[in-house]
């Protein structure tokens, strides 16, 4: 069976599944749409959350980031999981045992204001929205490098999919349809993983073989890297290219991200009792583990592979990836001494880096780019971060089988964050918005109405971040952490564990962060471009770590301002010792 017909397959019988269990599981009340009606067992809990924590930026993007940025690409893999544990110990239970249905519910209630409710509306939303962009472009790249359509039809078809079982089934639809892109996600990661390091290293597992020598080789792997590297004029694959504080800032900006995402917050509040939220967060982090530490394995073969497969190759040869790749731009080759080889090294191969692509094509059949070639060096080759987990089996040439799943994966992956980001938002609109502030006498099912409206508006608007994204899957992603590192989690953290924390010091501390953090990564990313490097950077920070720092400012701000106001009242020091009662 070809290619496209068994991606055809394994993406069709994955989308039924998805349906099928969003018509079976059909929210019927506002508990059922907002957290699954309190029903859902620790195991699938776990694997729910595991799912909707692990997006399209880890399927995806974040091996891609280590294959090209070598030990500077580890800042995500210990800010991520760092990040897990850090909510799952030091959140998840208190806000369970809180027992409402969203996070700026808490805050509303805990800092007793319709305004600190309003601003954490604001600031879920902000975080949200760019989050969802990564996950919907990468639904985008999926259907467009192995379905044959444009990236922009394939965030159009995800649109469709998320929209019939996230405003069909509400939470409820959402866990149980997680389970199931948990269970494909995995497998498609792994199976190519454990393929790939038999190839290159004789080991079937690729945890070891990530440290193993290369077959028939005295050579271990990662030496390896750091001399092919090297000899394309990279700095070592395992030496740090990075400021010792922005790898810190960046670790810290995505740990106390994770602690502050609402959508992963708001899986612990499905469980029954708080003591299955606990198991849960546990259960997850097993989940979690078998993607993470398989990722660095999978970069440094796609590194590897890739290097083997198109270095120094003539182009009117080069692999059908390499040529997939240009037509659904994200690869471009840019013949710079008109040899008709593909030369691969440091450097950018064009100038303004992202390729402009035309409908021409030059005299070797490559696709014509606008962009004039980038005379400082000699590297001939553009590659978008995104592609390589999903070309990395077809350059290691496995089955087609193998292929279609990663397709498969990939989509449960980008779609499952997807659900869950647009779930959050459109409970926000509809129960603190709407319910709580704006409209206070509305019935339950008119309150179930507006979250299935809000929801369908979210979709939408998340379908034009996919069509029109900020940056690398990844990228985008990181900044979201960055977002609610500096916004939710200063509140949340402090309106559990400093009872003096007023309504006035949390609304001043969320709307510093936000300001500062918004505003710092839209210059550097999207006002002056041409100045986002160390030279300019405030103490060294990149856009991507700023958000550490715009939550030591919420702190600050939080705490300064609250010793001008009174204190909180009674009640609310008699419910915080509540929900930290063991």
């Amino acid at each position: 069976m070809s290619l496209q017909a068994l991606t055809y397959l394994f993406v069709g019988i994955s989308f039924a599944i998805y349906i099928g269990i969003a018509i079976w599981s059909r929210a019927r009340s506002t508990n059922d749409f907002y957290i699954a009606g309190k029903g859902v067992s620790p195991v699938a809990n776990g694997m729910a959350t595991a799912a909707d924590w692990m997006s399209a930026a880890s399927f995806i993007s974040m091996a891609g980031l280590i294959a090209f940025l070598g030990k500077d690409g580890s800042v995500y893999l210990m800010g991520w999981t760092g990040g897990y544990v850090l909510l799952a110990l030091l959140l998840a239970p208190y806000l369970r045992k809180f027992g409402k249905y969203t996070v700026p519910d808490f805050i509303g209630t805990r800092y007793y204001s319709k305004a600190a409710r309003l601003v954490a509306i604001i600031c879920l939303i902000f975080i949200s929205f760019t989050y969802v962009a990564g996950q919907m472009r990468g639904v985008g790249i999926v259907f467009s490098r192995f379905l044959e359509v444009d990236i922009n039809t394939g965030v159009i078809i995800g649109m469709l999919i998320v929209f019939f079982y996230a405003v069909l089934g509400g939470m409820k639809g959402i866990t149980y349809t997680q389970v199931a892109q948990y269970c494909v996600l995995i497998f498609a990661y792994l199976v190519p993983a454990i393929f790939i390091s038999l190839m290159i290293t004789n080991n079937p597992i690729p945890q070891l073989g990530f440290g193993d020598k290369i077959a028939g080789s005295s050579l271990y792997l990662l030496d390896k890297l750091d001399e092919l590297s090297i000899e394309l004029g990279f700095n070592a694959y395992t030496e740090y290219t990075k400021s010792n504080i922005d790898v810190f800032f960046i670790t810290a900006a995505l740990m106390f991200g994770t602690a502050g995402l609402p959508h992963v917050i708001v899986r612990f509040f499905t469980v029954p009792k708080v003591s299955d939220a606990r198991k849960s967060a546990g259960y997850a982090l097993v989940f979690i583990a078998l993607l993470y530490t398989t990722a660095p394995a999978v970069a440094a073969f796609a590194k590897i592979n890739f290097i083997d497969s198109v270095q120094k190759v003539e182009y009117e040869s080069a692999p059908d990836w390499f040529t997939n790749g240009e037509n659904i731009r994200l690869i471009a080759w840019k013949d710079k001494n008109n040899d008709g080889i593909i030369n691969y090294s440091s450097g950018n191969a064009l100038e303004g880096v992202k390729p402009k692509y035309t409908n021409q094509f030059g005299e070797f059949g490559e696709r014509i780019v606008e962009n004039a070639p980038d005379q400082s060096n000699n590297n001939e080759v553009y590659i978008d971060n995104d592609i390589m987990v999903l070309a990395n089996p077809e350059i290691a040439k496995l089955p087609n089988w193998v292929i279609a799943l990663v397709a498969a994966g990939a989509l449960a992956a980008a779609l499952s964050t997807a659900a869950g980001l647009l779930l959050v938002i459109s409970a926000s609109i509809s129960h603190d918005l709407m319910k709580k502030i704006l409209l206070p006498n509305i019935t339950e099912k008119q309150e179930l109405f507006y979250a299935r409206c809000a929801a369908a508006v979210a979709i939408f608007i998340a379908g034009l971040f996919g069509i029109y994204p900020p940056g690398f899957v990844a990228q985008v992603v990181a900044f979201a952490f960055g977002l609610a590192a500096s916004t939710i989690f200063p509140a949340l953290f402090l309106g559990i564990f400093y009872k003096r924390l007023n309504k006035e010091g949390a609304i001043a501390g969320m709307l510093t962060g936000l300001i500062a953090t918004s505003s710092y990564i839209s210059y550097f990313k999207f006002v002056n471009p041409a100045i986002n490097n160390s030279d300019y950077w405030i103490f060294g920070i990149s856009p991507e770590g700023f958000g550490f720092l715009g939550m030591i400012l919420n702190f600050v701000v939080a705490l300064i301002v609250s010793t001008f106001y009174s204190k909180p009242p009674k009640e609310i020091y008699q419910m915080i010792d509540e929900i930290r009662k063991p």
